[in-house]
Parts: C-alpha cells; sequence; structure tokens
C-alpha cells in the first residue's frame, strides 16, 4: 500500500498514524508536509492525523483546510482515493467541505479523554468491512471540539444514506445522534474522532482499531 500521512504545523498523531499503518500493511507511508503543493504520485490512502492544527485558532481545522496540500487531498479524494482523516483530521475535512457538518465545542467545555465504546453503524465501508455491523468496539478519544453538528436535513440524509459510520455508545462530548465517524456520499473518506490507530495491538489496552486498516488494505487488494 502506498500511503502518505500529512503533517499540519499543531498535528501531533501524526507519527501515531504513520506507525500504524506501517505495522499493519508493512511499509512505511510517506511523510507530506502541509506546505507542499502537490501530492506523490499513485497513492493508494492518505491518512490526516488528529492535534492541533495552527492552535486551533479561528475553527479547528479552518486553517489546516487552506493549507496548500489540501488542494491535492480535495482533488485525490474526488478521484476516488481513500482519505482518512481523524480527530483534527476529522475537522479539516468538514472545513474542507468532503464531509458534511462540524466539529464544535464538546458539551461542558471540557476536554475528552479516555476510551469510549462505539457502535458500528456500517460495516460495509471500506474502512470498516472489518467489522459487524451494529458489533461495539471499543476506541480511544483525545479532544476539545469534537461535538458533531449538522442541520436536521442533512443528519437524516447521511443516516438515510448508511453515512454514518460509528456511533459513541454513550454520552461523550454532546455529538447531535451521538455521531462519532461520517462517510462520505462515494464512501472513499471517513472522517472520525476516536483514534483507531491508538488501539492496534495489546500494548495499547485493546486492539479494536486494528480491522480499520486491515478492511482498508483488504479494499485495496480487491479494487
Amino acid at each position: 500500500m502506498r500511503a502518505a500521512v500529512i503533517t499540519f504545523p499543531g498535528s501531533n498523531c501524526d507519527r501515531d498514524m504513520a506507525v500504524a499503518i506501517e505495522k499493519i500493511s508493512g511499509t512505511a507511508p510517506l511523510r507530506v508536509w502541509h506546505g507542499d503543493a502537490e501530492l506523490p504520485d499513485g497513492l493508494d490512502f492518505i491518512a490526516l492525523p488528529g492535534g492541533f492544527s495552527y492552535g486551533d485558532y479561528l475553527r479547528s481545522g479552518a486553517m489546516a483546510a487552506n493549507s496548500p496540500i489540501m488542494r491535492s487531498v480535495v482533488a485525490a479524494a474526488e478521484r476516488g482515493v481513500p482519505v482518512l482523516g481523524v480527530c483534527n483530521g476529522f475537522q479539516v475535512l468538514t472545513e474542507a467541505g468532503l464531509l458534511p457538518g462540524a466539529l464544535m465545542r464538546n458539551a461542558g467545555q471540557t476536554f475528552v479523554c479516555r476510551t469510549v465504546p462505539l457502535t458500528v453503524e456500517n460495516g460495509q465501508s471500506l474502512f470498516t468491512s472489518g467489522y459487524e455491523t451494529g458489533s461495539t468496539i471499543r476506541i480511544p478519544v483525545a479532544h476539545h471540539d469534537g461535538n458533531y453538528f449538522a442541520d436536521a436535513e442533512t443528519l437524516d440524509r447521511i443516516e438515510g444514506e448508511g453515512r454514518v459510520a460509528f456511533r459513541y455508545g454513550e454520552t461523550v462530548n454532546g455529538s447531535q445522534r451521538d455521531i462519532a465517524g461520517v462517510l462520505n456520499e462515494a464512501g472513499n473518506v471517513l472522517g472520525m474522532m476516536p483514534h483507531p490507530e491508538r488501539a492496534i495491538e495489546d500494548a495499547h489496552g485493546n486492539s479494536d482499531g486494528r480491522a480499520m486498516f486491515e478492511s482498508i488494505l483488504a479494499s485495496l487488494a480487491v479494487a
């Protein structure tokens, strides 16, 4: 798998993401700086990691969404390249218009950092085929602005189209309908607040995130 991990000023989970991809795929991903104008050729997968890009000024992910590299990320997504945005990466994807909705300040105005239960709402996507629909997994979260918001029409549409990938199994941050992860219409872009790259081996406490990356590998093998 020829993968790339994008680093923005303030990213702090880019190494975690790169390590997870290498451990599961056997190939180290390319590391791409936000100021680069073009992505490397022939990418199979792009990951936008967690962190606090640009210190979360303006809105979380807003400045990173306007980085030079994001023009190429958007173009790649539109061509069908799988793109995963985790935590701050999810925020960047919404700000870039690749996913609907917005991530707002957590209810209670507190930073949330713990492992939480997630219900797999869609086990048929290229990111989630390794999970059973309706199953419960446990994945860590670490965010201050993870409260997913969209208008009622948008929420009804993404629910009806099966684009809610994951839902919190408990109240975590005030997200509408407890939405934790959302797919784009084509199914090749996933944004989620929980960190699957922090749950790929038993040393992390559990390995429930491993199937995420294995699902991506499997989808590329049959593409």
